[in-house]
């Protein structure tokens, strides 16, 4: 789709071109255009906007405008194309596809680089220093563009933002009327917060109780229908996307969490393999290497939201009661490392499996996807007999013991290629 004269992604999810980068290709294109573009201007966008134009190494223009509306006096459609940096944020969208429209060259900073420009450098950091800080990073040419997501992909997760609102309100409203119940010394049965009303209703509590919790019922009444006229309309714009009905059909993820993943991820193949998707989405270990290396906890970088529905859809898997290849991989994966980082890796691995569906328009495989699994477990079976061997041959030549440290490791090494 064009807005403007630069590129936006396509909606459509099955008509993607091959080496797509990471960020869209509408933030690609200035460079080509630059000549044209003599002003270099850094936004710092919020309640109020904070604008900064250099020119030269020098500022020669700063400005406080009063909103997204405030721009048209500086960058209106009449005035002279422009370069434009600011961050991704809420109105990030809008302000881009404005300054589309007007005939500038909009730039979206990756926020999760946005430290390396220089912002907050010293213990100083306001909107003023903010905006003269991505100007000046403009000017030599060291943006971290973000990607800018289609329109039909922006609205469904938009939709998706008011369904997290009025379910984890739901949830909320639940969690304190279950309180007000136990501080009366009374209990109610286990439910979901949806048939909590009635569970309530039919519940053997005192009138002071009813009278305590009834405001909070009535609130979570009226949850329940909007929570369901949100999903229908997540449901018309998932129709026009085939590739979510496709992704719903793995175990445990269903419409919403590939309704999440495709209005995050945008388009499959501007990512080479799946390891990027799973680091775009924070769920590789962090890493601190000075000579050895040291993996950590994952990095929890990038969308939470997504991350956090990927890590319910992998105890779903633990839940399934059909055998399935993908649950008996998990199953061997808590034996050998404990459930916690099962769980992790599941939902690292559901990650791989929505990534390559979309990217090559398959579905769901069960023999497919046992025999990458058995490839996966065999392949580190082979690791650790190489690593036990090496150990072996660390022995020295005049048959001098080992130490009892490197012994148990060994043995440890030894058992774990038994259990595999």
């Amino acid at each position: 789709m064009i807005l403007g004269r630069a590129k936006v992604a396509d909606p459509s999810p099955e008509t993607q071109a091959l080496g797509t980068p990471t960020r869209s290709t509408a933030q690609r294109t200035g460079a080509e255009e630059r000549t044209a573009m003599d002003r270099v201007v850094g936004l710092d966008l919020g309640e109020k906007i904070s604008y900064c134009e250099v020119k030269d190494e020098q500022v020669i223009k700063r400005a406080t405008l009063a909103g997204i509306a405030g721009l048209a006096r500086l960058l209106g459609p009449n005035t002279q194309p422009a370069r434009v940096a600011f961050e991704a944020c809420r109105e990030a969208w809008a302000v881009h596809d404005l300054l589309l429209e007007w005939g500038h060259e909009p730039l979206m900073i990756d926020t999760t680089r946005v430290r390396q420009l220089g912002i907050g450098e010293h213990k100083r950091k306001n909107d003023r220093i903010d905006a003269e800080t991505i100007a000046r990073a403009l000017a030599v040419g060291r943006i971290p563009l973000a990607h800018v997501l289609s329109p039909h992909r922006r609205q469904l997760r938009l939709q998706l933002s008011v369904r997290r609102a009025l379910v984890e309100t739901r949830a909320q409203y639940a969690a304190t009327i279950r309180g007000l119940a136990r501080a009366r010394g009374q209990r109610l049965p286990a439910c979901n917060p949806e048939n909590l009303p009635l569970t309530i209703a039919e519940a053997q509590l005192d009138e002071e109780t009813r009278l305590l919790t009834e405001p909070v019922v009535k609130m979570l009444q009226e949850l329940t229908p909007q929570i369901q006229l949100v999903e229908a309309k997540l449901e018309q714009l998932c129709a026009s996307e085939p590739v979510v009905r496709r992704l719903g059909t793995v175990p445990g993820v269903a419409l919403i969490v590939a309704a999440a993943f495709v209005s995050v991820i945008d388009e499959a193949k501007r990512f080479r393999d799946a390891h990027q998707v799973e680091a775009y989405l924070g769920l590789v270990p962090s890493e601190n290497t000075s000579g050895k290396r040291k993996l950590g906890a994952i990095t929890k970088q990038g969308n939470s939201y997504v991350r956090a529905l990927l890590i319910q859809s992998a105890h779903c898997i633990f839940r399934l009661r059909a055998d399935d290849p993908l649950k008996r991989w998990a199953e061997n994966v808590e034996q050998r490392r404990g459930l916690k980082i099962a769980v992790v890796a599941v939902a690292r691995r559901l990650v791989g499996i929505l990534w390559a569906m979309w990217r090559d328009g398959s579905s769901y495989n069960l023999t497919k996807l046992g025999n990458a699994s058995a490839h996966g477990l065999s392949s580190h079976a082979d690791k650790l007999k190489t690593e036990a061997a090496e150990m072996r041959a660390d022995a020295s030549p005049s048959g001098n013991r080992r130490s009892a440290s490197h012994a148990g490791t060994r043995d440890n090494l030894s058992r774990e290629v038994a259990m595999t």
